[in-house]
């Protein structure tokens, strides 16, 4: 390995080898200063990976702009799930070095997987950080309901690594060889065998992103994980996933048939997903289903991959990320010493903590594709490329099912501040710091992209080519 090889693998040198540090710190000296290190270890690959525009490609990973844009990506979330954590675990004593060592763990092979440049690389990159989740969504020992998520998580993850590592089996037996250059290079066929693993590729992936049918463990892990672990899970997690799949579809070029498997996957999504939302009293579960039906949209720009939908898929997934880290950070934040789930739980709130419900609306309003916030510009771009594309019908289900979504998004900002409170109402706890700015930064982004979006946007032509 050269020196130049060493300075573009930095970021994830530094996050694996901060994942070490920190369980051997917690080893020889337990405390909370782990987690103050853990940030520590964050900020430096955040701030290497911006600083040191380094460019290499070696066997098994390549560091372009694409990879290195995903990785500040990561990383910022990933900071920010570490500053909502560290007084969220405080009060629900999760203690101990596993978490933040374990979210270090996440955030590399979240990083591997966006700089694969082969199958194989894909492969352990997404299963390392989806290993990583399934300590993270257990990790409150004493949660029967925590304990019932990991296993479903495990469960499902498991089936779903077998299937992708199938996918990638009868891929190489096509093709022999697993390089994703390679693999673009030779023009798509009606080959049975690399069809079959194309597509059980594309399963594996739907798993990772919700994406109906293989969505049923979502609201359960995300009614059941901590709130800090359910906000990385439901945007890093996702952005990795979106990554992955963006490196996928070159292999698809030609082939009709995965335009039409994806545009039944957008479809079910969208519909699922909002129809499903509509019925729920828990604001996690309600969240989770929201989730669903925003990789819907994400799915929708992946059918209109050639007219910008690649761009418009990156610039989606970052604004909901952004919305996702507020939501779920002020749902940590409102629920204090206990889960605070039931929706009808959080009247008047608004008004008893003013930042955090204020963090909520404007999360909301964003899902919900409210203007100014991001989630406008970002619902905008989809449908646009859509049309592009000339999917007219497809664009129209999604016009139509944002409308429904407004509805449930908006029940949870009438029960913040149009109804009032049950009982006597308690005093508002003091925010830290790190909770104060684990909400003001994703909140910040959320109005930043509404209101000035291009700079981003240009960024991703220049990334996208």
């Amino acid at each position: 390995m050269t020196k130049a090889d060493m300075m573009a693998l930095m970021p994830l040198i530094i996050l694996a080898g901060g994942s070490v540090l920190v369980l051997l710190a917690g080893a020889v000296r337990p405390g909370g200063y782990l987690y103050g290190l853990a940030i520590t270890v964050v900020v430096s690959a955040l701030a290497w990976t911006i600083a040191v525009p380094a460019t290499v490609v070696m066997p098994g990973l390549a560091i372009t702009p694409f990879a290195r844009f995903f990785a500040v990506f990561l990383d910022s979330a990933g900071l920010v799930a570490l500053l909502m954590a560290t007084g969220y675990n405080k009060r629900r004593g999760i203690v101990g070095e596993e978490y933040p060592a374990t979210l270090l763990f996440a955030l590399a092979g979240m990083g591997a997987a966006c700089a694969a440049s082969d199958l194989l690389m894909l492969f352990l990159g997404l299963e390392a950080f989806t290993f990583a989740f399934y300590l993270l969504v257990a990790i409150e020992r004493d949660s029967v309901r925590g304990g019932e998520a990991g296993l479903k998580y495990l469960l499902n993850g498991t089936l779903s690594a077998a299937v992708l590592a199938m996918g990638i089996a009868l891929v190489y037996c096509s093709r022999g060889t697993l390089r994703l250059s390679e693999l673009a290079r030779q023009p798509a066929s009606l080959e049975p065998l690399f069809l079959a693993g194309v597509c059980l590729i594309l399963v594996g992936l739907a798993f990772k992103l919700s994406l109906v049918p293989a969505h049923l463990w979502t609201p359960d892990v995300y009614q059941g994980a901590p709130a800090p672990v359910t906000a990385l899970l439901s945007t890093a997690s996702k952005g990795a996933s979106v990554a992955a799949v963006l490196l996928i579809l070159p292999l698809m070029a030609g082939w009709r048939g995965g335009h039409d498997i994806l545009w039944c996957l957008s479809l079910a999504t969208m519909v699922c997903g909002n129809l499903a939302a509509l019925v729920q009293t828990s604001i996690k579960r309600l969240l989770a289903w929201s989730s669903v039906a925003q990789m819907g949209y994400v799915a929708l720009a992946f059918v209109a991959l050639p007219a910008g939908g690649g761009r418009a898929a990156i610039f989606y997934v970052v604004a909901y990320a952004a919305a996702g880290l507020a939501s779920f950070g002020a749902v940590s934040i409102l629920s204090d010493g206990s889960d605070r789930d039931a929706i009808e739980q959080y009247r008047g709130l608004g008004y008893r903590n003013p930042l955090a419900g204020a963090v909520l609306a404007v999360a909301l309003f964003s899902l919900a594709g409210i203007p100014p916030a991001a989630g406008f510009m970002a619902k905008f771009a989809v449908f646009s490329a859509a049309l592009r594309a000339g999917e007219i019908a497809l664009a129209m289900v999604g016009v139509l099912t944002a409308l429904v979504a407004v509805f449930f998004y908006l029940r949870v900002v009438v029960a913040l501040y149009m109804r009032p409170v049950d009982g006597a109402e308690a005093a508002a706890r003091r925010l830290t710091g790190s909770e104060a700015l684990a909400l003001a930064i994703p909140t910040l982004v959320t109005v930043v992209m509404g209101v000035y979006p291009s700079p981003l946007l240009d960024l991703l032509a220049r990334i996208m080519g």
